[in-house]
């Protein structure tokens, strides 16, 4: 039962770290329209007319959403080396361990997405009318849950492999 949970954590956080990546680096976080043109805004950058210009000025909420973002990237792809090595190794700790690293990316990428909406709702909401969340955000969500879903597994699995008991050839009652 270990394998299977740990297993199904793992493809899950594998999933997760793949869209967090693609939801990160791209530019296509929000979908407004900016003096009757299209525009698009992501974490890195913003584009107007299909012409991409970075963000120049620092904002705290555009600093924190990508230091969040990151942070999540690097646990989330910590939990899935732990989890990958529960295989070579067989051992629980880093089963333990790979769920924790997941469940932290997930929480990691829930504030980060949670600070971005506060502040976009609240800005641009106001300041244009023409406006929704695009694809990225969209997967950044996904990937929340993927994630979510990965540390449960790899928790339950290093539970469920604690919990059971012991067979007879490993507590030396033959």
């Amino acid at each position: 039962m270990l394998y299977t949970l740990a297993g199904g954590g793992t493809l899950c956080g594998v999933a997760s770290l793949v869209l967090l990546i693609v939801s990160t680096a791209t530019d296509f976080w929000m979908h407004y329209r900016y003096s009757g043109s299209s525009a698009n805004q992501g974490l890195w950058r913003f584009c107007i007319n299909r012409k991409c210009h970075a963000h120049t000025i620092t904002v705290a909420f555009w600093d924190a959403t990508r230091a969040f973002m990151l942070l999540s990237i690097l646990s989330c792809f910590t939990g899935v080396v732990l989890g990958l090595s529960t295989f070579a190794n067989g051992t629980s700790r880093r089963v333990r361990s790979a769920g924790i690293a997941l469940t932290v990316s997930a929480f990691l990428a829930l504030l980060a997405v949670a600070i971005y909406t506060g502040v976009t709702v609240n800005f641009f909401g106001k300041k244009y009318l023409d406006w929704r969340f695009s694809w990225s955000y969209i997967l950044a969500w996904v990937a929340i849950i993927l994630a979510f879903a990965a540390g449960v597994f790899q928790l339950c699995a290093f539970r469920r492999n604690t919990g059971e008991p012991a067979l007879p050839w490993y507590s030396g009652d033959l």
